[in-house]
């Protein structure tokens, strides 16, 4: 016989869905991976709907659950890869409106970026991620110096163009005495 919290589960699965997609994509920042994770939720949620306390917020429950077979991938991948044990806290990057911002603009600068010519991603990368300086991303390109500061100037107008300044903001005023 099925019980009323399995009946909740069941009925209300399915208006959950985008939500949590949404949630998983957050989460791992790959569709395929937020699709795992809500097929992973939906079996788990089906598998335990007896442990789902009647009148309480569905959505979160699988949230919660979501959530745990997340964290327990990035723990079990850690492992696997030689990293130990992980602390919950610091695997989950979600922390708010403003990470999320932040991931957003990351990812379109990160888009913007693979948008430039060959010769000014590969200068881009060289200096601004590996961290060489002028003379040495130069010297691994086999280009002068003011070919590197041309092609690093060229990829930041490029990229400024991608967030504008606010219209009507005006400079500030001197004032004169």
């Amino acid at each position: 016989m099925i019980e009323n919290g399995q009946l909740e589960v069941r009925a209300g699965l399915v208006s959950h869905l985008a939500r949590l997609w949404r949630y998983g994509l957050v989460l791992s920042g790959r569709r395929d991976v937020a699709e795992d994770l809500v097929q992973a939720t939906c079996v788990r949620a089906l598998e335990r709907s007896r442990q789902f306390a009647v009148g309480s917020r569905l959505d979160r429950w699988l949230f919660s659950i979501l959530r745990s077979i997340w964290l327990n991938e990035v723990r079990s991948r850690r492992i696997r890869q030689g990293e130990g044990l992980v602390d919950a806290e610091t695997a989950l990057v979600v922390e708010g409106a403003k990470e999320i911002e932040t991931n957003i603009l990351a990812r379109q600068v990160l888009r913007h970026v693979q948008m430039l010519p060959q010769a000014q991603r590969e200068t881009l990368f060289l200096t601004y991620v590996e961290g060489l300086t002028y003379r040495d991303t130069a010297e691994m390109l086999e280009v002068p110096i003011g070919t590197v500061m041309s092609r690093l100037a060229a990829a930041r107008e490029s990229l400024s163009k991608l967030n504008p300044a606010p219209e009507n903001v005006s400079a500030p005023q001197s004032q004169s005495r």
